[in-house]
């Protein structure tokens, strides 16, 4: 792989990226760099991955970093005075600082998770236990003030949120009274500014996704904060944004300082990483106010018969034993995406995002759910075959080797904003080429003859 000296944490992306593309060479070397690329399936057709945007496919990297820690330093962190503990110890933090600077934020500001999922759970939970602490005359006065809620209180979500930054939300609405407001997508799947009015003095929390999974398309993040922080400027407990970054992470150069947010979740999985962990950015005053959810070993400070004191961020988030060897990999998957330089990257999933929406509209009776032009969206494009159910879309597909999602992608409010029901999905990421993308387009002319145009 070829080294860049682009730094991984710039600002939110601009209209168009800024970077150089990958050139034929390059890209060959870092298709090199991920064996499974190299497998055929389906009666030896070769693999036409598009499906990045469910899980990112590894460099060996990522792997070879898990292996040398179980072979070398395996130990508990955090808790022994050997030399292996200490190594593993350092090998965890280190893990830890080199995604923050990566996403642009203080190591100390970083939570380990298993996923983003549970990221974005870990805030909701934190209102929920905040607000139970105050009913119940329990918790900081700080604690009290910025993560209770109370009944008509607000929380706005969007339409267009993966459901893992939206049925927590709904739940913790439900459970404590708040009232539950959402922005609204306009017809091409972007979020609609004339809805961002539901933001209002009342809003204690905005949750919002950086990049739609369904539409591709980035949300205006910096005007969503500004509406926020203007809307809550006097109020006692400025409504919190809690952004889900896990599309926008491996695909845009991202710092999370610099787009003001206060929460943030990332997934592993997704930005060429291992299964199994995650993260949560959180403002480093707000992690020491906000209760912790899970408890038990390695969160605490001091345990009597009584009662616990809990140790300080990010570690009063983290009970048990965590996911060391994956982190270790987390760190080796950013060393990766910051070696290529996220500009770079950037610039040559643009390219593929206009190969993508060029070739789709050339095959009869097909819809895109979402922008028709490569303005500020991503390389996952999404869309219907007339008459055709798109489970029978993706076996086509596969049949040739072509590797597209089908379903509604834990997404179904933006499907049903959109008039689908589900869809079809092809996501590009840095390992894809442009005649793999040539190879699905064909495959979607096949999708068409196979069913002569109409399939009920």
């Amino acid at each position: 792989m070829t080294s860049s000296t682009a730094s991984a944490t710039g600002s939110v992306a601009p209209v168009q990226p800024t970077g150089v593309p990958l050139t034929a060479a390059e890209l060959a070397a870092v298709r090199a760099d991920f064996p499974l690329l190299q497998r055929t399936v389906r009666d030896g057709r070769p693999l036409v991955y598009l499906d990045t945007a469910a899980t990112a496919q590894k460099p060996a990297c990522v792997w070879e970093a898990e292996q040398d820690f179980y072979e070398r330093c395996n130990a508990g962190v955090h808790r022994g005075a050997h030399q292996v503990a200490e190594e593993a110890t350092e090998a965890f933090e280190s893990a830890r600082a080199a995604v923050a600077a990566f996403v642009g934020v203080g190591a100390d500001e970083l939570v380990w998770t298993k996923n983003a999922t549970e990221a974005l759970n870990l805030v909701a939970y934190g209102f929920l236990n905040a607000t139970l602490d105050a009913r119940l005359g329990r918790g900081a006065d700080l604690a009290r003030e910025r993560f209770t809620l109370a009944e008509g209180d607000e929380i706005v979500i969007t339409e267009a949120e993966h459901h893992a930054n939206l049925v927590p939300w709904q739940e913790l609405a439900a459970r404590t009274g708040a009232r539950l407001r959402w922005i609204t997508v306009t017809d091409d799947g972007r979020l609609d500014p004339a809805s961002f009015s539901v933001i209002t003095e009342r809003t204690r929390i905005v949750a919002l996704t950086h990049a739609s999974n369904v539409t591709g398309a980035i949300s205006p993040v910096t005007e969503v904060v500004r509406r926020a922080r203007e809307a809550t400027a006097g109020s006692s407990a400025p409504a919190l944004v809690v952004l889900d970054a896990c599309q926008s992470a491996a695909h845009l150069p991202l710092d999370l300082t610099a787009l003001d947010v206060d929460f943030a979740a990332v997934s592993a999985h997704k930005m060429l990483g291992p299964t199994g962990v995650g993260a949560l950015y959180g403002r480093r005053e707000l992690l020491a106010a906000m209760p912790p959810v899970l408890m038990g070993g390695s969160m605490v400070e001091t345990v009597t018969m009584e009662s616990t004191t809990f140790a300080a961020p990010p570690q009063r988030f983290e009970a048990g034993t965590q996911m060391v060897a994956q982190a270790v990999g987390f760190a080796a998957a950013v060393g990766y995406l910051a070696e290529l330089g996220m500009d770079r990257l950037a610039a040559h999933e643009a390219e593929l995002t206009g190969l993508l929406l060029d070739g789709v509209a050339s095959v009869p009776g097909v819809r895109v759910l979402g922008p028709a032009d490569t303005r500020e969206r991503l390389a996952v494009v999404a869309f219907e075959v007339e008459g055709i159910h798109p489970h029978d879309v993706g076996q086509v597909l596969d049949d040739d080797g072509i590797a597209v999602r089908v379903g509604h992608h834990c997404a179904q409010p933006v499907h049903r904003a959109l008039g689908a029901h589900s869809s079809a999905r092809a996501s590009a990421g840095l390992y894809t080429s442009a005649a793999e993308v040539e190879s699905f387009i064909a495959g979607l002319h096949r999708v068409r003859e196979f069913f002569g145009g109409s399939h009920v």
